[in-house]
């Protein structure tokens, strides 16, 4: 297949309401802008206003008559994650889709959040473990279903169970998996809970494979300068067709897994090419340690303990 051409079909979602975390650049942008042309009423929640700005007038200028629309939200502290679950239940209107897609890669060194957190953990896994929970009487009024964007990084490493945010010895590689295995977790038994509470609520994931996006690029706001030389190497594979994929196509399994009839709850969804990296979006053998239902009741009774939101 011609590179470029990839690409799958996204339903009518006509009277949906939708949800993208991390949709003011990358594969959040281009999941948002796919979510809106397809008729959803799409809610950005950025930490950059004027970021957010920019994207919204890039759909709309592709889209004129694309239902978008700006929420603050900083996953990095969990007052804005409570701010924005007020907002939206003030409005009061059932949520059908909510992707989990927002994250930070890697900082040099060990930062935190507002509330304390080591920064990945917090942002990427707990501000959206407080999301979900705040967001959870919209989510079942909505039958919603909830895709959690996590990593290959998640097929490495391992929680930190004893030192959940890295105080002893920081390894921001290893932290960026934590973070990933967590949200994981997290998704597969929002699933079970659901089904077994009888909430409406379904629940998946997926994972972009490697696409030359932000993640790795300059990040002044974390302490990263200039490009890694990861983001260099990913760029040069991906404009060259080799093994990596494009933002294009990264976008692609968490679009499966939000909104095909045929993605299934507790399933995993990501790029079907060589290595998992690029290509078409597939089912995929779920990580291993991914599976464990201990480690998934456990990563949940934790994390409402340190973020404070219970789901029922």
């Amino acid at each position: 297949m011609p590179r470029g051409t990839t690409d799958i079909t996204v339903p009518d979602l006509s009277g949906k309401r939708a949800v993208v975390t991390g949709a003011s650049d990358g594969i959040g942008l281009g999941i948002a802008t796919r979510l809106a042309a397809a008729g959803a009423e799409v809610l950005m929640p950025v930490r950059n206003p004027r970021k957010g700005e920019t994207a919204l007038a890039g759909i709309r200028r592709q889209f004129p008559g694309a239902d978008v629309s700006l929420r603050a939200l900083d996953l990095s502290s969990l007052a804005s994650v409570a701010a924005l679950g007020e907002t939206l239940l003030a409005e009061d209107r059932p949520i059908h889709l909510l992707v989990n897609n927002a994250g930070i890669m890697t900082p040099p060194d060990r930062q935190t959040t507002a509330d304390g957190f080591e920064l990945q953990f917090g942002t990427n896994h707990l501000g959206h473990f407080a999301l979900v929970t705040h967001l959870l009487p919209l989510l079942r009024a909505g039958h919603a279903r909830v895709t959690s964007q996590i990593s290959v990084a998640a097929n490495s490493n391992a929680i930190n169970w004893d030192d959940l945010n890295w105080e002893r010895s920081y390894d921001g590689m290893r932290a960026y998996s934590q973070s990933k295995i967590a949200l994981g977790l997290f998704g597969l038994e929002l699933d079970r809970r659901s089904e077994a509470g009888g909430w409406g609520v379904t629940s998946n994931l997926s994972h972009p494979g490697i696409a030359p996006t932000s993640l790795l690029a300059a990040r002044p706001e974390i302490g990263r300068a200039k490009d890694t030389a990861g983001v260099r190497l990913i760029r040069a594979l991906s404009a060259r067709g080799i093994l990596a994929g494009t933002v294009h196509t990264a976008r692609l399994p968490a679009l499966h897994a939000a909104t095909s009839p045929d993605a299934e709850r507790r399933a995993f969804y990501g790029p079907s090419g060589l290595g998992h990296l690029g290509g078409p979006p597939g089912a995929q053998k779920l990580y291993g340690r991914l599976r464990g239902a201990d480690d998934a009741r456990r990563i949940w009774r934790i994390s409402e303990e340190l973020v404070g939101v219970r789901s029922s």
